[in-house]
């Protein structure tokens, strides 16, 4: 077995890492997801959208991992991850994480008010 740590991008141009994940067996990427979510902490690299793209192909497996991103004291991180991942989640994903956006639209901390979580939370709870 390869090391999950071979397959991952290397750099923030490496499109030719995500693609070649992209082309893997289904059962082969689930076990890189965790790890994939660091290449969606900033949505201006350029490997971010492909990285993205490969997550809503796999809604149900990123879902669980999606809480330790919101957990942390990345708020430009947690903004795109509702921004670009929440949002285009099927509405049965969508609603796993009403509990978290209700708390961020209607009582955000300072950090989330800066970075506009509120906002983005908001819109997510109107679809869900």
């Amino acid at each position: 077995m390869e090391n999950i740590e071979d397959l991952l991008p290397r750099h923030k141009h490496d499109h030719d890492r995500v693609d070649m994940i992209k082309e893997m067996d289904r059962d082969k990427i689930w076990p890189l997801l965790p790890s994939l979510l660091e290449w969606v902490q900033d949505m201006n690299w350029p490997v971010a959208p492909s990285v993205l793209e490969l997550f809503l192909t796999f809604p149900d497996e990123i879902v669980p991992h999606v809480p330790n991103v919101l957990s942390s004291d990345d708020e430009n991180w947690k903004w795109f991850i509702l921004h670009f991942l929440i949002i285009e989640f099927p509405v049965e994903s969508r609603v796993r994480f009403r509990e978290y956006i209700t708390r961020v639209a209607e009582t955000p901390t300072h950090n989330e008010l800066a970075e506009e979580l509120d906002e983005i939370a908001k819109e997510i709870l109107e679809t869900i």
